[in-house]
């Protein structure tokens, strides 16, 4: 039961270093091929929080997640394109395909933007998380979370085969003795 659990430990972790490089592999080809700030695959994504212009509702490093919706409406806050940015903001207005947005802690509204440069509605955040996801984000945070899974996965299988090593010894100790106690 427990060689059950550890292999479905290793699994798992594997399966989870594998999802966080796909996703930043996904992220950076979005990014960087079609300038996409944020990516929405299946209509959901995520974005982290930059600025404090959001603040008290949201804060710098906050995580949100961000769902495309059909129609938007005064008083959603939303997350939009800005050029190569994503900017999460208020509408404060809509006049047919344009908003104007606003950070709740600015005093003036943004320059207006066309309806179409919504990426979702922010439907989600988790406080200070964002901190690690831009961390993990990075090559230095992708390459330390391989390190340390390869680190994890070689400190499991060096004290299985010590385990195994001592059952072992332990078996052949115990021959020896069936032996003597034979002769």
């Amino acid at each position: 039961m427990k060689n059950k659990l550890k292999t479905i430990g290793r699994t798992v972790l594997l399966v989870l270093v594998a999802a966080i490089v796909g996703i930043n592999v996904y992220t950076l080809n979005a990014a960087s091929l079609a300038g996409d700030a944020v990516p929405m695959p299946f209509g959901v994504g995520a974005a982290v929080v930059l600025s404090g212009s959001m603040e008290p509702e949201l804060s710098e490093g906050d995580l949100l997640f961000v769902a495309e919706r059909e129609s938007y409406g005064v008083g959603d806050v939303v997350v939009f394109q800005d050029g190569r940015m994503a900017v999460t903001h208020r509408i404060v207005s809509i006049d047919g395909e344009t908003a104007v947005t606003r950070g709740d802690a600015n005093n003036a509204d943004d320059q207006p933007i066309n309806v179409s440069q919504i990426k979702g509605e922010v439907v989600a955040a988790i406080p200070l998380v964002g901190f690690v996801v831009n961390a993990v984000k990075t090559p230095v945070g992708t390459l330390g979370i391989i390190a340390l899974a390869l680190l994890l996965l070689e400190r499991s299988f060096r004290a299985e085969k010590q385990k195994d090593e001592a059952e072992l010894a332990a078996i052949r100790a115990e021959i020896e003795k069936l032996k003597e106690q034979s002769k």
